[in-house]
């Protein structure tokens, strides 16, 4: 799947690193390394680690961390967060990280950033270093990485290493109108979860492309849709694998308590009620 033009559609994966029932952390993230060795070798053009918090089955807290290791047994893919939960850190912080991620491996580093905690309200309470607004902390992290904050800002004689900028591709992510006005306004590329909100998808990008604002990290609009994808060697076995997923998200959009990724055998003795049905019926769009 080697990209020939850069017109091409490019394929790329996002990583939860899941801990499966009976597995551990240790067995996931040895597969996870597997996977992007290989992605790297088939042409994949990105691979990306999510960020969450307080969850037995995913050991994704730290994408920073993740896209380090990730780069550094790989060669050509480019690697990095989707995203990095900015509510969670102080901006000259995720600055410092991924300035020091473009620098070990220019050119391969993107910086996924999102709106929420990836979390519950008091898993963030503990993981938050201020309360600063959202859209502050997004100025202060794009200052500190173009070297351009106002004289008058109190920030303005803190700098990250380097005499010139060491700057990653900049991504908002979203699954509603809210993450779309910083990418439009800010001139930043754009990733929209359609696995959270598949009915938006269309509108929300058709909003982006169509208002963006170029900047001095973007001149022109780059957007990425996020979807789920079950391949296999026939429809039926497919349809098979995609029994765990289904039921994961199923059972999230109820609001179950328990959203662990169930096994095979679970999903395939699940019965469904009928509101299971109609939400399982509206994730396959």
């Amino acid at each position: 799947m080697m990209l020939k033009d850069k017109n091409e559609l490019k394929l790329s994966l996002l990583d939860f690193v899941h801990i499966y029932k009976g597995s551990n952390p240790i067995e996931s993230l040895a597969n996870t390394t597997e996977v992007v060795k290989l992605a790297d070798k088939l042409g994949f053009y990105r691979y990306w680690f999510t960020e969450h918090h307080n969850t037995t089955n995913q050991i994704s807290t730290s994408p920073d961390l993740l896209s380090l290791h990730a780069a550094s047994h790989t060669k050509h893919i480019r690697v990095g967060s989707g995203g990095v939960m900015l509510p969670n850190y102080s901006s000259l912080k995720v600055a410092e990280n991924f300035t020091l991620l473009e620098a070990l491996h220019p050119g391969r580093i993107d910086l996924g950033i999102g709106r929420a905690s990836g979390t519950d309200t008091l898993t963030a309470r503990a993981l938050q270093v201020s309360s600063e607004d959202f859209s502050l902390k997004l100025d202060s992290l794009l200052s500190f990485f173009s070297h351009n904050f106002p004289e008058d800002h109190p920030y303005r004689h803190i700098k990250v290493p380097g005499d010139f900028p060491l700057i990653p591709d900049f991504y908002m992510l979203g699954s509603s109108q809210g993450g779309l006005q910083f990418a439009i306004e800010k001139g930043l590329g754009f990733v929209f979860a359609a696995h959270l909100s598949p009915r938006l998808a269309i509108p929300v990008l058709r909003a982006y492309r169509e208002n963006f604002v170029p900047s001095t990290y973007m001149k022109e609009p780059k957007s990425i849709l996020a979807i789920p994808v079950i391949t296999a060697e026939t429809e039926e076995e497919a349809h098979y694998l995609s029994g765990p997923l289904e039921l994961m998200w199923t059972r999230m959009f109820m609001g179950s308590a328990d959203i662990s990724f169930p096994s095979l055998a679970e999903a395939e003795s699940h019965t469904y009620t009928l509101e299971e049905k109609r939400i399982r019926a509206q994730n396959r769009e």
